[in-house]
């Protein structure tokens, strides 16, 4: 159904990329809000979520990895490893939006400080990163590239897939119908899937531990947001704003996740997020070990390079 109503939208698109080359854009957000769904389902066949056998998830989710520029097998592999250490101070950046805490931000060099506050701009975050990610980053196997053939081989037969794929649409309909049509809809698509991700885990009362603090269950249920969308966008989202109980137990489907809410109501109390809220969470972009929660930029102003020996008691100075 989904798939269908993604190449619906898309065909309606090229329609009218015929007649103007905006009217096109009336249609992209439902068009790349059905992109999205499809990834949700290529997420849960990464989890053996979606069928019995573990064949028939494979292969749908590579298929599917063409459509949305992921190749599968890479981005189930470093998905995993998000999974397995979520909320875990020492094994972030895998998989995940890379956090610095207090502590760390303020021992960078006045360089560093800079581009971190550029890659942690709303600008960069859902702008342009969305779209180097999917265009750019996920065509080599970035942060994988010494470990085996299976990262080289699930990159290059998603990129192999692309290209058959494109030029096949670029053969039959000009190149120019073809980027007027799917380039909206692939950088839309991209900024709302990095959004859902944001929210999930970057809100104020998330959780981060130190190794000796940390439990999977734990970060899990306080590390992950339930984010309570108007119930057309949780069915457009496959529901994974249910982050929390996602992260409890990922062989949920995302069709069962709402039924399996309904059966643990204490549950939804817990990280909540309406859709204004999370706005709120863009300006969160530190993590305070002393406070145990996510800050703003404006609550730190760094006095020197080197703040090593600084307590985590201590209170930082507000600007």
């Amino acid at each position: 159904m989904t798939a269908g109503l993604f190449i619906a939208c898309w065909c309606a698109m090229l329609l009218l990329s015929w007649h103007s080359w905006w009217l096109p854009l009336l249609l992209a957000v439902p068009t790349a809000a059905f992109l999205v769904r499809l990834f949700i389902i290529q997420h849960d066949c990464g989890h053996g979520a979606m069928f019995s056998s573990r064949r028939a998830n494979d292969w749908t989710g590579r298929v599917l990895g063409v459509i949305t520029l992921t190749p599968y097998d890479m981005w189930r592999y470093s998905h995993a490893r998000h999974h397995a250490g979520s909320g875990h101070l020492d094994k972030r950046g895998i998989g995940d939006i890379s956090t610095l805490t207090v502590r760390e931000y303020l021992n960078l060099s006045p360089l560093k400080r800079f581009g971190y506050r550029i890659y942690r701009h709303p600008l960069v975050m859902f702008g342009i990163g969305p779209a180097y990610l999917f265009l750019g980053q996920h065509r080599l196997p970035v942060g994988a590239m010494k470990a085996g053939l299976m990262p080289w081989v699930s990159t290059g037969g998603t990129n192999a897939g692309i290209l058959v794929a494109s030029a096949l649409l670029i053969w039959g309909l000009g190149w120019m119908s073809f980027l007027a049509v799917h380039l909206p809809v692939m950088l839309l698509g991209a900024s709302i899937g990095v959004w859902l991700f944001y929210v999930q885990h970057q809100f104020e009362d998330t959780s981060w531990e130190q190794d000796e603090g940390w439990s999977q269950a734990s970060a899990a249920v306080h590390g992950s947001s339930f984010y309570e969308l108007p119930r057309p966008l949780m069915w457009i989202t496959g529901n994974i704003g249910i982050h929390h109980l996602h992260h409890l137990s990922s062989r949920i489907p995302f069709y069962r996740l709402s039924q399996a809410l309904d059966a643990c109501p204490e549950l939804k109390a817990v990280g909540r997020l309406t859709l204004k809220e999370s706005l709120g969470c863009v300006r969160l972009t530190l993590w305070d070990e002393g406070k145990k929660r996510l800050v703003p930029f404006s609550e730190v102003r760094p006095r020197s390079r080197d703040v090593s020996s600084a307590t985590e008691e201590e209170p930082h100075h507000l600007a």
